[in-house]
Order: structure tokens, then C-alpha cells, then sequence
């Protein structure tokens, strides 16, 4: 099978490797020369423009998107023109749900089909295989059965039809909601640990221990280990921690739904505090306590 790929990233360019190493014809098209030249040194054929992908490829043709969420739309824009109908699109990035609705009805209005992979997996992808949430008509998803499968840690495990257009996106942005509970569990519980120095704990064994037979092993903590066997002080860190905005979604749509999520809630807020270098709330808290009670109030030095 062949395929267009715009979005060469990390995981996109991992993507295209996968595909080929299953004997499937992978065409690239990125916003810099650099990048195609990258992944056609992998062995892919490169675009230097849209209208080069599409006539490299036979019709009907598939296109994928990696590229990120606030782009889509400017990527269509350009690309839509220059497709025929029944070709199909796949945006396998990390958009917001609602938009992905807006934009396959947009898509099929052209003749077009759309496809929406929320895609887990990382850079350990290329080596472990990715997991995908699949949204879209059951025909244009059955289309593309061959890539899904070649993109999997195995063709009948860790991917799947989900729904209908915009559900694996959904799907893949409570995934993420999930992980943020997770990672922030995990945090909480180390940083625990390393404060007890009276014990001498050597975090990486304990995270060592734990990833055998205890009730809270998983890939992170793998991940986790990883990370601590290199510097279990982890000192050239810097303590702030970003969100790609999945986070965000997912807690607006447990308000919206009227579902309780106070740890995805409370992980998201842990992140936005991590970046509040001068912590003004902080601030007004110490002094409020000095106003009401007369408390020692710390000094900037």
C-alpha cells in the first residue's frame, strides 16, 4: 500500500520508518527541505510541496497528517484542492476532538473521506509499536487496515475502530487525561520518598522493585526507572512541566458531562503551578497569614 505522510516530528518520521520496514510506499512532505531529506535518508520518497506529494501518489490516494493541532486547518486549506474524490485523509495528530467533527464534515463535503487516529506511543513507537483509537466511517477506517496494522504492536492488539468521526480523538484525549493522573501519582510518591533521609533510599530500586509483580507496575514506571537509573537526584531538571492541552480538554469535558475528575483536574493545575516562577498566589497566601495572625513572613534575599 502507499500513502502520503505530512509532518515529519519525532513520531511522524518514526511512523514512516515503521510503514516501510512492512513494505509499504511512504511519501513525505514536511515544512522543511531538512526534515524530507531526514526521513528519505530512512528510505522514503521525498515531496518539497503538497502538489509534489499528491501527484507521487496514485489515486485514490491516502494522506496522512502528523502535524500539530493549531495547523490542521491551514494544512487542509492547501491540500484539499489538489485531492480528487475518494481519496482520504487521516489526521493522526492530537486534535481537539470537536474541531476533528467540524472538520470531516467539511472534508466529506468535497467528496473526501476523513479518518481521526489518536495515536499513543511516543518516540518508543518505532521500536514497540503504537497504540491507536480510531474514528470514522467504518469503510474509509477498513481502507487503511494495512497501515494501522503495520503502525501496532501487532495487527489484531493495541488499535481499534472506535466510533465515528472525532471518537478516536476523544478516546485518545482521555488517554491523556489518564496519564497526567498517573505521572502525577507516581511524582508525588517519589518525591515522598526522597525527602525520608534518615532511609538512604535508592529510588531506582525501589522503582526497580515495584516494576516486578507490584499492583502499580506499567510502562511509566518502566520510564520511570529509566530516567532514575541515570541521576536518581534528577538535579539538572528544571521543575517545570508542560501540557500539549489534552490535559485541558479533558477536564472541560468532565464539566461539561457533569463527571467528577478531581485527580485529571488537580495533575493539570500541579502542571500550570510547576511554571509560576514568582508564585504571586503564593505571595498573598504568606502575607494573608501575617495580616490575620501575625506570622513570620519569608524575605526574597
Amino acid at each position: 500500500m502507499e500513502l502520503g505522510l505530512i509532518g515529519l516530528g519525532k513520531m511522524g518520521g518514526n511512523m514512516a520508518v515503521r510503514w516501510m520496514k512492512h513494505g509499504h510506499r511512504v511519501v513525505v512532505n514536511a515544512r522543511t527541505r531538512a526534515s524530507v531529506d531526514r526521513v528519505m535518508a530512512d528510505g522514503a520518497e521525498g515531496a518539497y510541496s503538497q502538489e509534489e506529494l499528491v501527484q507521487r501518489l496514485s489515486a485514490p490516494r491516502v494522506v496522512w497528517l502528523m502535524v500539530p493541532e493549531q495547523t490542521v486547518d491551514a494544512v487542509l486549506e492547501s491540500l484539499l484542492p489538489l485531492l480528487s474524490p475518494a481519496d482520504l485523509v487521516v489526521d493522526g495528530g492530537n486534535s481537539w476532538y470537536k474541531e476533528t467533527i467540524r472538520r470531516a464534515e467539511s472534508v466529506r463535503a468535497a467528496g473526501i473521506e476523513y479518518v481521526d487516529v489518536g495515536t499513543s506511543g511516543g518516540v518508543w513507537g518505532l521500536t514497540e509499536g503504537y497504540s491507536m483509537m480510531v474514528g470514522g466511517e467504518a469503510d474509509a477506517v477498513e481502507r487503511i487496515r494495512p497501515l494501522l496494522e503495520a503502525l501496532a504492536p501487532a495487527p489484531d492488539r493495541g488499535w481499534g475502530h472506535v466510533g465515528p468521526a472525532g471518537a478516536g480523538h476523544f478516546v485518545k484525549m482521555i488517554h491523556n487525561g489518564i496519564e497526567y493522573g498517573m505521572m502525577q501519582a507516581y511524582a508525588e510518591g517519589f518525591s515522598i520518598m526522597e525527602a525520608k533521609e534518615e532511609f538512604g533510599l535508592d529510588l531506582h530500586q525501589v522503582a526497580e522493585i515495584w516494576r516486578h509483580g507490584s499492583v502499580i507496575r506499567s510502562w511509566l514506571l518502566d520510564l520511570a526507572a529509566n530516567a532514575l537509573a541515570d541521576d536518581t537526584s534528577l538535579s539538572e531538571i528544571a521543575p517545570y512541566v508542560a501540557d500539549s492541552g489534552e490535559g485541558r480538554w479533558t477536564v472541560a469535558e468532565a464539566i461539561e458531562l457533569d463527571r467528577a475528575a478531581p485527580v485529571i483536574t488537580l495533575s493539570l493545575l500541579q502542571r500550570l503551578a510547576s511554571r509560576d516562577e514568582t508564585s504571586y498566589s503564593d505571595r498573598m497566601l504568606a502575607v494573608l497569614r501575617n495580616q490575620f495572625g501575625g506570622h513570620d513572613v519569608k524575605r526574597e534575599e
